[in-house]
């Protein structure tokens, strides 16, 4: 089988991986002339490895996709985020949250901060959740059918209160933390590590999304040594040692039906007849190139129009420092080697996120810090070191018409100083900086409307119904033979790789189906 792949995402790799693994023809084409879309590293000041996009990879690692792949034969390797996320102290005094991958030490922490009944209350969101978690990732790892999700992600069991269960995991995030905690800065801490989906917690159907962290306690996020490129560069040589074919800095202008199989021709001129077509773009780049090739038109008009971008999620702001964050009352040990959540109370993150269905900048930036020298050093020369401050929520359309252009600097700077404001001084340390704003992140990595999870993670668009019903299978309607995959797809954003691993499993499913097309005697 002849097989094209369009664009280099993590996802696609993962589906070219697994054709190329069965001894099928894969050529992966990708636009940019980096490889990896948002899961790439690039070095944007002299001696620093800088992330593009994602920078800590936290489903990927359950999935078991590294080891099904073996992409450590392949270079990659991982470090642990161990702490995986902290809190800084508060104006009160009350000293910093410290969540470890051990729950005895997290909850000695919470302890400390916010009380011992908060500490209890988190020992059995662990062991409640973290089941809970489990199955969701298990979800995740197979086609979004309404039986394997029933089944596998809301375990809907009449004898085990299954109504009861169903109603938890579709309640919103913070009627979760309501019901379970008193303190807010603990509150808001895990409010934030579930929004890094995009939608607030306020909305329907995000308990899971908060839930999500008491699997951080079975195996907590991981940082790729290298930076988060190393990932798609493991895919890279798996795929070349398979004997794939990867050719990046040539667009693919139009994916069209020739026979029973496809056509996809690049700008460069080349025409490439394929099997299958593994589209793993953005889903409204995937119909815009089935357009140019020929694909009924109302029929996209009608998809184009119902998919949901949203107004945006957030920014970056990549830094070069002479020193880590140091904020009050906690060692680097604690707050550098993970995830930093810059809240205090959900208050802030509102009117964040108020302000952006706006079109208005946040009133106040709200920011997660991540400084990852501190576990790879690799990615900084020495006595130096690099963050990511990722904010949000940031709209792609400002409601007064201006340009993102005339802004990113001012933003950039509100941001560092939202840091500087938990750890003084910090602001000082910065010697280099860059700043990636909505339109910044559309237009080096086609993330339309600068969403990073290509479109909305609501629970409307999500699983069977992700991005429509008649999508959300991964294949297209009217054009048998091309699988869709990315963020766009099932299970959503987020470096995970499950949704190529399905692609890849419906094309070589179809594939025995046409070799066999009738049932084999025994």
């Amino acid at each position: 089988m002849n097989v094209v792949v369009v664009g280099s995402g993590h996802n696609a790799l993962v589906a070219a991986c697994y054709l190329a693994r069965e001894g099928h023809r894969v050529e992966v084409l990708e636009r940019d002339e980096v490889v990896g879309g948002a899961v790439s590293t690039v070095e944007r000041f002299p001696g620093h490895l800088v992330d593009r996009g994602s920078s800590a990879h936290i489903m990927i690692r359950h999935t078991g996709i590294v080891e099904e792949l073996e992409l450590e034969r392949f270079g990659l390797r991982y470090i642990d985020c161990d702490p995986w996320g902290f809190t800084p102290a508060d104006a009160e005094g009350r000293p910093p949250i410290v969540f470890h991958r051990d729950v005895d030490a997290t909850c000695a922490s919470i302890a400390a901060a916010c009380g011992t009944a908060d500490a209890e209350a988190y020992r059995r969101f662990v062991a409640v959740w973290g089941p809970r978690s489990a199955r969701v990732m298990r979800a995740f790892g197979g086609a979004p059918g309404p039986g394997h999700l029933l089944r596998s992600f809301w375990g809907l069991d009449a004898k085990a209160g299954g109504s009861a269960l169903s109603r938890e995991f579709l309640q919103s995030g913070d009627a979760l933390l309501d019901s379970l905690f008193r303190d807010e800065r603990l509150k808001a801490s895990l409010a934030w590590f579930g929004a890094q989906s995009g939608p607030p917690m306020s909305e329907p159907g995000t308990a899971p999304m908060v839930g999500f962290a008491a699997l951080m306690h079975t195996l907590p996020p991981g940082r790729a040594v290298g930076g988060s490129g190393a990932l798609s560069a493991a895919l890279v040589a798996r795929l070349r040692a398979d004997g794939a074919a990867v050719a990046a800095g040539d667009a693919v202008t139009s994916i069209g039906r020739v026979g029973e199989g496809w056509v996809v021709r690049t700008a460069s001129g080349r025409e490439l007849r394929a099997d299958a077509v593994i589209a793993g773009a953005h889903v409204l780049t995937t119909l815009d190139l089935l357009r140019a090739g020929g694909f009924d038109g109302a029929t996209l008009d009608d998809w184009q129009r119902r998919i949901r971008v949203g107004p945006g999620i957030g920014m970056v702001v990549r830094v070069a420092t002479t020193a880590l964050p140091e904020y009050p009352g906690a060692a680097t040990a604690e707050s550098a080697r993970g995830l930093q959540f810059l809240v205090s109370d959900r208050a802030q993150l509102r009117r964040a996120h108020g302000a952006a269905l706006a079109g208005d900048l946040p009133p106040r930036p709200v920011v997660l810090a991540m400084s990852f020298s501190a576990l790879d050093p690799s990615i900084a020369p020495p006595g130096e070191h690099q963050l990511s401050l990722w904010a949000q929520w940031h709209p792609y359309r400002l409601a007064d018409g201006s340009d993102w252009a005339a802004h990113a600097d001012r933003e950039g700077d509100r941001i560092i100083a939202e840091v500087d404001s938990y750890a003084p001084g910090f602001a000082s340390t910065v010697r280099e900086r860059f700043v990636q704003t909505p339109v910044d992140l559309e237009q080096e990595m086609g993330l339309r409307g600068g969403n990073v999870m290509h479109v909305e993670m609501s629970l409307d668009q999500m699983m069977l119904w992700r991005p429509l019903p008649e999508l959300s299978g991964q294949r297209v309607p009217g054009a048998p033979g091309l699988y869709l995959t990315g963020a766009s797809t099932h299970p959503g954003g987020g470096v995970s790789g499950a949704s190529g691993r399905t692609a890849a499993r419906l094309a070589l499913r179809d594939a025995r189906r046409r070799r066999f097309p009738f049932p084999r005697k025994r």
